[in-house]
This record gives structure tokens, sequence and C-alpha cells, in this order.
């Protein structure tokens, strides 16, 4: 929904705050995913933690993307949304006991495991159904993916996955355990990447590794090199679908596949991001010494990232047309942390307005909390 294209007349029937979704962009998103990734016969599986909304997991099952889930929830989910347990991976460095038992039972295509402990729980609990689980292995190739600290996940000192130095004794491990099979190797270097230097550098890693494996007769047929493509905030309008075309390309640019191997990507933001909006109505306009700040109904409970990252989103005041002013733009949560903008220019706003949060489509509604008591969001879809 670019700006002027906002059903406007319904979102004033409807209780603010709210999530709009676009179904158009999102098929459109969709559709460019598969376009750009068949030309390699990659497989995308969607990373259900950015958005589980049932609506948009059915859209996404029904585009044949596969699922990406970290905990048993998502799992469950998925399941229900429809995709096929064969295009279900499982990853996360703190499984249960239970959602890895979840994940035998639907028969999943693969577990990415992160420890030696886990990978032996797993195999316990595979014995005791008589099952072989199929597993790759989760590598920390200490790739710095040049983004916030808070979701870079490929560097030594994050908590993610095998430490390349380990792999030899990772190795020797494996084969003593029966009930489960290597199938692949799994990499993740964070979120929100837009330098694709950083898939680059990854690539490169992944070789290197590849030739460690083969010298030790170790060879997967597949490779999961994760997600992490980010989008464009700043520019909603102009930019709404993010560039796979240049970021499938880097993989079969510098990754050297082997004959018969099957490449996987996970992403999450870059399918949901650009086709989800936060409507908020401001409530009061409030003149301060220095600045002045309008006052929204929306909060860090409806959409955390401002608070917890310091993310920017666009804002538009999709109601009024006139002249510019600058606002610090808050919410009602008794926390000074929310705050959606600072000294942030749009048009002039008053008591009543709708203001719309672009591109908050993933780690927005499904990262809503009740605090203060507050209702958790509803979403629309137009």
């Amino acid at each position: 929904m670019i700006k002027g294209s906002f059903p406007i007349e319904k979102f004033r029937e409807l209780q603010t705050p709210f999530y709009a979704y676009d179904k158009e962009l999102l098929q459109k998103t969709l559709d460019a995913i598969n376009a750009e990734s068949k030309k390699y016969g990659y497989h995308v599986h969607y990373a259900v933690k950015a958005n589980a909304n049932p609506t948009i997991l059915q859209m996404i099952c029904s585009a044949n993307l596969g699922a990406d889930c970290v905990s048993g929830g998502e799992v469950r989910a998925a399941i229900k949304a429809g995709f096929p347990s064969d295009k279900i991976v499982f990853a996360g460095v703190g499984k249960a006991d239970w959602e890895i038992e979840l994940a035998l039972d639907n028969d999943i295509f693969c577990f990415n495991v992160e420890s030696e402990p886990e990978l032996e729980n797993i195999n316990d609990l595979a014995s005791q159904k008589n099952k072989i689980a199929r597993v790759a292995l989760r590598i920390n190739p200490n790739v710095d993916a040049h983004t916030h600290s808070y979701i870079t996940t490929g560097l030594n000192e994050n908590k993610f996955g095998f430490s390349i130095e380990s792999l030899p004794q990772v190795v020797v491990l494996l084969k003593k355990l029966s009930n489960v099979k290597l199938v692949g190797l799994h990499f993740h270097i964070g979120s929100q990447i837009t330098d694709m230097s950083a898939f680059q550098d990854l690539c490169i890693k992944i070789n290197e590794l590849q030739d460690f494996l083969r010298e030790k007769n170790i060879r997967c047929q597949h490779i999961n090199v994760g997600g992490g493509l980010g989008i464009n905030y700043q520019h909603p309008n102009h930019v709404p679908i993010a560039d796979f075309d240049s970021y499938f390309k880097v993989f079969n640019d510098y990754l050297k596949k082997e004959k018969d191997q099957i490449v996987h990507f996970e992403l999450g933001r870059s399918v949901v991001a650009p086709c989800g909006s936060l409507i908020t109505k401001v409530l009061y306009v409030k003149k301060g010494t220095s600045k002045q700040f309008a006052i929204v109904d929306a909060g860090m409970t409806d959409l955390i990232r401002p608070a917890l990252y310091q993310a920017y989103h666009h804002i538009e005041n999709v109601t009024s047309c006139g002249l510019e002013e600058k606002y610090d733009i808050v919410g009602p949560i008794c926390e000074s942390s929310d705050t959606f903008a600072k000294d942030y220019t749009m048009n002039a706003a008053k008591r009543g307005d709708l203001l719309a949060l672009r591109s908050a489509g993933a780690y927005g509604e499904i990262m809503a909390s009740r605090y203060n008591l507050r209702e958790l969001p509803k979403s629309y879809f137009f």
C-alpha cells in the first residue's frame, strides 16, 4: 500500500491500533522470490518467526515455499497452515524435548542442530521412537554481517551454532550416533543485511569448510545459507520489494556448489515486512518547551522494534495534507523508550489523524505484548 492507496474510510471504521496488510504486495513479493530463486534451482523456506499470521502463512504456503521454524509452536503453526512436513526445518539453540518429539512425530525434513548435547539428545529421542532424525549442523562462520549487534548471529561471540574449530570432534561424535543422519550444513549470519559483500564472505567460508569436510570424506547434500536479506525501510513507496535478483545471484556467483547439492534459504523480513503497516490514531498533539509531541494510541507493545533496536520506520500521516511539521512520535506506554521517532518531519498532525508506520509486516504483530494490560492489535487484509 503506497500513500494515497490506503482505504482511509475503511480505516476510520476500525479500532486503532491495528495491522493492515497488503495482500497484493505480498503476492508480488512471493512471485519475485520464486522467479529469482528458480533461476538457480534454490529452495526457499519462510522464517515463521517474522510473522505467523495464519492468512500470511497460508499465502506463503500456497506459493510453495517451505517453513523455517524456531519453536514447537512454529512447527505446529506451519503444519496447520498446510506446509508439507518435508519442507519444514527446525532451528534454535534451545530445543526442548517436547519440541523435538513433536518434530520427530511429524517427520520434518531436518533439524538444524547447534551443539553437541543437542545432537546427542535428538539421537536419544529418535532412538526411543525408532526413527532416524535428519540433521544439519549449524556452523558459526565468524562472518560480520555489518548490522545491529542484536541481530548479528554469525560471529564467534554469538550463542549460535558450532564453531569451525569444534568440527573435528563433532565429526567423531556423529559416527557414534546411530539415530541421526547428517544431511546438511546450516548457516545464518544475521538480519537486515543490505551489504551483499557479507554474503560473499559467507560463501567463501562455506567453500573453505566444504573443502575441509571433503578431506574427512564427508559430503552433505544440502547447504542451508540462512536468510538475512534486508529491505529499504526509508523508501517503502519507491522500493517496495527487496533486491532478490542481486541476493540470489551472489550465491550463484560465489558459492561452489557440489554436483547434485541443494541450496536452501530462510527468508523472513524480506518476504513480509513491506506488506504490513501499523495504523495508529493521534490522541493529542502536545507542545513542549523546545519540541512538540504527536501522542498516538499505538505503543511499543504493538511495535517494539524502535524501542528494542532503535529501528527506523517510515511514518506517514495518511489523513492530512497540511504543511510539514516536526514531531517526536510517541506512544502511551509508561516507558521513556516508548518512542517511534524523534524530530520526525511529516504532514501537520491533529487529534484524530491516522498515521501509518510502514514496513511493519515483520517482527511487528508477532512480537506484540500485553504490557500495561493493553489489548493485542488486530490485523486486517486489504
